[in-house]
């Protein structure tokens, strides 16, 4: 109760704060291409409850039939405006949406889609005790997943083969700690990393 209490005041408080930006970036990606302002998409919330995330939309309207639903580096698909949201992590505001619904909190392990939640079930069934988060001690660790997964030949497969195993570690670490305290400490750490990401947490390698 006292996590969706504190999930709740944060994201009124943000919404309310934040509801002018809402309004410039969703003129900005209107302008940049054709399509809707938003972007959803089916992911698996706690209990393995299906759920539609929202972001801003950072990529064209046809992405999906363009290409895997794995982004690496400068894909083509990504627009002039999207490219920019996604670098600030300002595409993930909408989620506050998700937040005051109650699909998601805060902080809680990033939720996926239903394809890579079946391949890793056992997982996931200690993960989805909780909701899923905006916000995560993996979310911290692969900010640049893009730059990384950019060098590689078959994104998708690195992707599934040595990031996911890596961010379901972090994610059960976190649902071990979770606690009041440890969110505060992570919210903190999210916002040092978007105003000072060269300062936070060096660059992962693909093993």
């Amino acid at each position: 109760m006292l996590k969706r209490a504190f999930d709740l005041s944060l994201a009124t408080a943000g919404m309310l704060c934040l509801w002018p930006a809402f309004i410039v970036l969703s003129i900005l990606i209107r302008l940049d291409s054709r399509g809707p302002v938003f972007f959803k998409q089916v992911r698996v919330g706690r209990r393995f409850r299906p759920f539609w995330i929202y972001k801003f939309r950072t990529m064209v309207s046809d992405a999906p039939r363009l290409g895997g639903s794995i982004t690496a580096g400068n894909d083509p698909r990504i627009t002039r405006v999207g490219r920019a949201l996604r670098r600030t992590k300002l595409d993930e505001l909408p989620q506050l949406l998700n937040v005051l619904k109650g699909d998601m909190s805060i902080v809680g392990p990033r939720p996926e889609v239903a394809e890579y939640v079946d391949r890793f079930h056992a997982d996931y069934e200690v993960l989805l005790r909780l909701r899923p988060g905006m916000t995560d001690l993996a979310s911290l660790t692969f900010r640049d997943e893009a730059a990384l997964l950019a060098g590689v030949p078959y994104p998708e497969e690195t992707y599934v083969s040595s990031i996911l195993p890596d961010k379901l570690k972090l994610g059960k670490e976190y649902v071990r700690d979770a606690c009041l305290t440890f969110d505060i400490a992570l919210i903190a750490k999210t916002l040092a990393a978007l105003w000072a990401p060269t300062l936070f947490l060096g660059r992962r390698r693909i093993r």
